[in-house]
């Protein structure tokens, strides 16, 4: 049956199916006999083109599919052979209004991701429908064209626990008062207003998870949510700020731009942007600085030990700029504040720019560092070019490590890789069961 046929077969009737005759006379009937929660776990786990298919099986699977509380809608539901995008998106709207025409009883979750899909202005009536009933999770994914302009019905599904967008323009009317449910939110390359992405996070108190990826519209990333537990973005932003955020376990940042440090701290006081971030984020368990971020929590003063610990940081990843003294010393600060470091990675982020003579300032505190990383087991350098800077660093690390197991060096080429080696293996280490291993790139 071609595709056209099984769509329009899913809304006609018909005299049941062919029974096969057997050698008993008329063979058991699995497949229409199966128990009620066998067959929505089966059908859950197909696509809804598989799913509507299934209406040709037996009487009791014709309409079986039109209670899916869960429709998924991608590249898997149609199969399209002309490259027209009129052809496409109005195949896939017509199929998204026969499914939601046909649909009876509650819909959990509505996913959106079709890679030919463009905004249309069909999906305003989707969102629409779905806005009134007790929906749970939405999934749109606008993968060509433009931003997709969001409802303003959306803003009233008041009982989302899960929303991500993709490719979509934010702008919540002044009559939204939150998603006093929600759980979870993905942004991922949206446009926002300072305003209103301030108040869409304070307007979350249930928010447990954040996901913020290629946005504009906004530069400071002022995140008040006190049962965030995951926080995870990458962009270009100013300034991040931290309220209320003691439950934050896991957290990873990247600054896709590099920031230029005059000796004064963005947030317009004295005190390190290092300070401050450790300073709200308490109990954080995993720490990932990612792409320039560690470039801007080194600006302010850095020099000495910071007030903040963070007791419970066993992971911690960083991108870092070795011939960077203020980089480094932010390396060497955070890890102070880390006695119970179990797993540390470093990725080198190598630049031409570097005051190398400055970096002794950071060797002459570190040598004045009286503590140890008790608890460190597992460390991994890459990307490194065999700097002298990148050496004195890994020479620290080996001193301070009392039970380290392993070491994992990877370079970022095989140029003087012999000398590499060779280097690694005159370097003293704190821990006698100590191994240091040599990755090729």
């Amino acid at each position: 049956m071609n595709e056209h046929g099984y769509w329009k077969a899913a809304n006609m009737n018909h005299r049941g199916p062919l029974k096969i005759p057997s050698s008993k006379g008329m063979e058991h009937d699995v497949i229409s006999n199966l128990p009620g929660h066998i067959m929505d776990k089966i059908l859950s786990k197909l696509p809804i083109r598989e799913a509507v298919r299934t209406s040709i099986l037996s009487r009791k699977w014709r309409y079986k599919w039109i209670t899916l509380p869960e429709l998924v809608f991608d590249n898997h539901c149609t199969l399209v052979s002309s490259q027209d995008q009129i052809v496409i998106k109005n195949k896939l709207v017509s199929i998204i209004d026969h499914v939601l025409l046909l649909h009876i009883g509650p819909i959990h979750r509505f996913k959106l991701s079709h890679r030919d899909l463009l905004a249309v202005s069909d999906i305003d009536r989707w969102v629409l429908y779905l806005s009134r009933s007790m929906f749970k999770e939405l999934i749109l994914e606008i993968w060509k064209g433009q931003r997709y302009k969001l409802p303003s019905s959306l803003y009233s599904m008041q009982h989302l626990v899960h929303l991500e967008l993709f490719n979509c323009f934010l702008n919540p009317p002044s009559t939204f008062s939150g998603f006093r449910c929600l759980k979870s939110l993905d942004l991922q390359h949206i446009t926002m207003d300072q305003e209103g992405f301030e108040n869409m996070i304070a307007s979350c108190p249930q928010l447990e998870r954040l996901t913020l990826m290629n946005f504009d519209g906004f530069s400071l990333l002022k995140v008040n949510a006190p049962k965030l537990q995951f926080f995870d973005t990458g962009g270009i932003f100013e300034d991040v700020l931290f309220l209320n955020t003691e439950k934050l376990a896991i957290a990873s940042i990247g600054l896709y731009v590099n920031v230029v440090s005059d000796g004064y701290p963005i947030n317009g006081s004295y005190t390190s942007n290092l300070a401050r971030f450790c300073s709200s984020l308490p109990h954080v368990e995993r720490l990932e600085v990612q792409n320039y971020f560690l470039k801007y929590l080194a600006i302010g003063n850095i020099s000495g030990r910071i007030p903040s610990l963070c007791p419970d940081l066993c992971y911690l990843s960083i991108r870092i700029n070795f011939i960077d003294s203020d980089e480094n010393l932010a390396a060497l600060n955070l890890l102070r504040s880390c006695p119970n470091l179990q797993e540390l990675e470093l990725l080198a982020r190598p630049e031409d720019q570097g005051d190398i003579t400055a970096v002794a300032i950071f060797f002459e505190e570190a040598n004045q560092w009286d503590g140890r990383l008790t608890f460190l087991r597992h460390i991994k350098v890459s990307g490194i070019s065999s700097a002298a800077q990148e050496l004195d660093f890994i020479n620290f690390l080996l001193s301070v490590t009392p039970s380290l197991e392993r070491m994992t060096v990877k370079p970022a080429s095989l140029d003087r890789g012999w000398e590499l080696v060779k280097e690694l293996l005159r370097f003293r280490r704190a821990s006698v069961q100590a191994e240091v291993v040599f990755l090729d790139p």
